[in-house]
């Protein structure tokens, strides 16, 4: 399967709120209820907070066949010389082909000056877990998250950078 991996730009926005809200309802049905993800997404995937993302992070998509079928969002590098990956979601019938794989080089590759790379991964979610622990992320610290009102179990995982 050919696909493309190139900087986000404005256009892309509906297709992006359409990956992410795709994804997490594959990922984590049975997990967050939906009436929490949606509202978590309707926020986090507003088009006034697409927007400033653009402004202040990194954003790639990846496209086959001219669609978006995935995309993946890298803060800036900060203090420490740590990064943060905030997002890399894929539709769930584009996973297993190396896409993901190559959002998070396209990102590391733009990482200036950074030594490592932390990306917040819920706990039950085992293939995300598994993705991350195959590129050579590892488990650094667990801690629980708030999310609306959901306690969530978070695994903390960083990538060092050479």
């Amino acid at each position: 399967m050919g696909f493309h991996i190139r900087d986000m730009d404005k256009k892309d926005i509906k297709a992006v709120q359409n990956v992410a809200r795709e994804s997490w309802k594959s990922t984590y049905n049975g997990i967050i209820p939906m009436e929490i993800q949606e509202t978590f997404l309707g926020s986090a995937y507003s088009d006034s907070m697409m927007h400033k993302r653009l402004e202040v992070s990194s954003l790639y998509v990846a496209e086959v066949s001219g669609e978006v079928v995935g995309f993946a969002n890298f803060s800036t590098v900060k203090q420490g010389n740590i990064a943060e990956l905030g997002a890399i979601y894929l539709l769930s019938e584009y996973q297993g082909e190396g896409i993901g794989t190559a959002l998070l080089r396209e990102g590391i590759k733009n990482l200036n000056g950074a030594q490592s790379l932390i990306a917040d991964v819920e706990k039950e979610n085992k293939s995300g877990l598994t993705f991350y622990k195959a590129k050579g992320f590892h488990i650094h610290s667990e801690f629980n998250d708030n999310l609306d009102g959901l306690i969530t179990k978070m695994a903390r995982m960083v990538l060092p950078i050479q």
